[in-house]
């Protein structure tokens, strides 16, 4: 395969100029996926179709010509292929039935790649009419994040803004959450291994809520459970390089890159600049620009663009957003950043 600007990256090359890709970067704020999701009955089936996923993956290619493209799938896929019932409501976002018994959900690690098949499909299928200078990423959500809203079930009485449902749940019973972050850990491996058989060239792990955790839960809820799921990946035969996302995770976020064998570390909106120069110097970074800052444009995203370009441009630096992009963005935003760094 091509040896792309963000596999040179991520191996702590510095390149002609930062790769670009932006998390959500096909979704509601492009007029073709709002006509392309209208005609799916539901955002699960949207995701499980391979025609439609491909299409909704390779629309900002078209449009952008990012550096890398990433699967249209949904981290909450996992849940299903464990017993778990998952949909969406609209306007409300995802629901989850009730927790399936421990015992019942450790049967169906294994088999977790091939209950996602659908997801290797759509990747086998975007590779083909990708073209080879662009990346193809694959992904999942990382065992803490997709445990909460496990957890959380259709029980939202306390907190859900902060997880503080699933993270009552493990004062309470970490026997439990543990017990389930290593089913997690086990079927993730197995659905990441998938990916990479079908053509993902990077693997993504999106922790999506490891903010607002004391040191000590980080560690057990976070940083070991990315350990093991690492390791797990690589005993199954899996080499492509792996991206960790411990969104919130503020100044753990160097500790996670000392201690998690991902080859780069992607930052949040709120990483202070010189934490991610500390970060920087142990592994390649990704992230981080505002995505509030890309809704409102002019000056303000230009300075900003600016300032990471000063901060972390000598690299190994992957451009991208802190979080993911917002539906009401404005198209000529995108392109007023890809042109700012040199991508256009």
């Amino acid at each position: 395969m091509t040896d792309t600007r963000l596999l040179k990256a991520l191996r702590g090359e510095v390149t002609d100029r930062p790769p670009v890709w932006f998390m959500r970067q096909a979704g509601r704020y492009l007029p073709e996926y709002r006509a392309l999701r209208a005609q799916a009955p539901d955002f699960i089936a949207f995701c499980l179709n391979p025609e439609m996923a491909a299409e909704a993956t390779l629309q900002p290619m078209r449009r952008f010509g990012f550096d890398a493209a990433i699967v249209f799938a949904d981290i909450l896929l996992i849940p299903g292929a464990l017993g778990q019932k998952v949909w969406f409501e609209a306007g409300e976002g995802p629901r989850l039935g009730a927790l399936p018994d421990l015992a019942s959900m450790q049967a169906l690690t294994a088999g977790a790649g091939a209950a996602l098949s659908p997801v290797g499909e759509t990747l086998s299928r975007v590779r083909i009419a990708l073209d080879p200078e662009r990346t193809l990423i694959g992904f999942a959500g990382a065992p803490w994040t997709v445990a909460t809203y496990m957890l959380d079930g259709e029980t939202r009485s306390i907190g859900k803004g902060e997880r503080a449902q699933a993270r009552t749940f493990y004062y309470r019973e970490p026997e439990t959450v543990l017990a389930l972050l290593d089913i997690l850990v086990e079927a993730t491996a197995h659905y990441l291994k998938m990916q990479a058989d079908a053509g993902a060239q990077v693997l993504k792990i999106f922790e999506s809520w490891a903010e607002g955790l004391p040191d000590d839960l980080f560690e057990v809820l976070v940083l070991k459970p990315h350990q093991k799921l690492v390791a797990r990946v690589r005993e199954l035969g899996v080499t492509v390089p792996l991206i960790g996302f411990p969104r919130g995770s503020a100044a753990l976020a160097e500790r996670y890159a000392h201690e998690c064998d991902v080859q780069a570390v992607a930052l949040d909106t709120a990483c202070p600049l010189v934490v991610g120069q500390r970060v920087q110097a142990i592994k390649p970074i990704q992230g981080a620009l505002d995505p509030l800052l890309l809704r409102v444009g002019g000056e303000a995203l230009d300075r900003r663009v600016d300032q990471l370009l000063e901060a972390w441009g000598e690299g190994p630096w992957i451009f991208n957003l802190g979080h993911g992009i917002l539906p009401d963005v404005p198209i000529a935003h995108v392109e007023q950043v890809l042109k700012r760094i040199g991508a256009q």
